[in-house]
């Protein structure tokens, strides 16, 4: 059976190197809704894997293989060139200017290559910087620390908006965590999904709200499912939401139908935006 995993495993990444290249892999689109406006402010760039034989492939499944083989850095810079080439596209259709939050690995983060790729695909692009959020790992940005300092200065230099996923579940330093010029919290949904009926979630939950504050950085709740979730969310000031209970992840086409929709509610014409 572990011969039968290697196996499936190797031709996997066999097949991913050719899947880059060849188009099969897409994007959805997540919406981040701001709470006090109800309205869509950015939305979060995941891949997803057509792959020919095996149908559509969860993240879950190949980005393991991807970061273990180094296939990551090339992933993840097609990832950015598309997330941010489909950011601007909207915008030349008339669409609001929203944010493109793209999550960067942890071995995508390490590389040499990463703000020299990234200046490219911004003049590539033409992308506002300003409307381009990188989300990474606590893990990854605490690793080495004074160097990543560095690094994530470089990227608000030149106007990239920072965030740290999944915090919570890593090994932040309080010490450190103010040094970093970061600009946003976002609270993993391990902690969001049990926060309406678990004290210690919901403990946890305002905690960060509140030290995301002092620092003046916003804060986003990924996984947030139910109207309970929002409604503390609400009460203790959380800043952004994510999740299902506003939308699933969507194809480039459908995210452009709810963005419209929510466009025909509001009374507001694409012109006027």
């Amino acid at each position: 059976e572990m011969n039968a995993q290697a196996q499936d495993r190797l031709l996997l990444e066999s097949d991913m190197r050719q899947g880059i290249g060849a188009g099969e892999f897409l994007l959805h689109y997540q919406p981040q809704v701001d709470i006090a406006s109800n309205s869509i402010v950015g939305c979060e760039a995941l891949v997803r894997w057509k792959h020919p034989t095996r149908g559509m492939l969860s993240p879950i499944l190949f980005i393991p293989i991807a970061e273990e083989s180094g296939l990551i850095k090339e992933l993840g810079l097609w990832v950015m060139k598309e997330a941010c080439s489909q950011q601007v596209y909207w915008c030349n259709q008339g669409l609001p200017q929203l944010r493109m939050a793209i999550n960067i690995s942890s071995r995508q983060f390490l590389s040499q290559d990463l703000i020299s790729q990234l200046k490219q695909v911004i003049q590539q692009t033409k992308i506002t910087p300003s409307f381009l959020e990188l989300e990474l790992t606590e893990g990854s940005i605490m690793e080495y620390v004074e160097e990543n300092i560095e690094i994530l200065e470089h990227f608000h230099q030149m106007g990239v908006l920072l965030a740290i996923d999944d915090f919570g579940t890593g090994y932040s330093s309080m010490a450190y965590l103010k040094r970093f010029p970061i600009d946003k919290l976002k609270i993993d949904q391990s902690f969001v999904k049990d926060l309406a009926t678990d004290p210690d979630d919901a403990a946890i939950v305002k905690a960060t709200v509140l030290l995301g504050h002092s620092l003046h950085l916003k804060v986003i709740a990924e996984g947030v499912e139910t109207k309970e979730q929002l409604e503390y969310l609400t009460s203790i000031g959380c800043d952004e939401i994510q999740g299902y209970y506003y939308s699933k992840p969507l194809i480039a086409e459908e995210f452009v139908k709810l963005i419209s929709n929510e466009i025909n509610k509001s009374g507001i014409s694409t012109k006027e935006i």
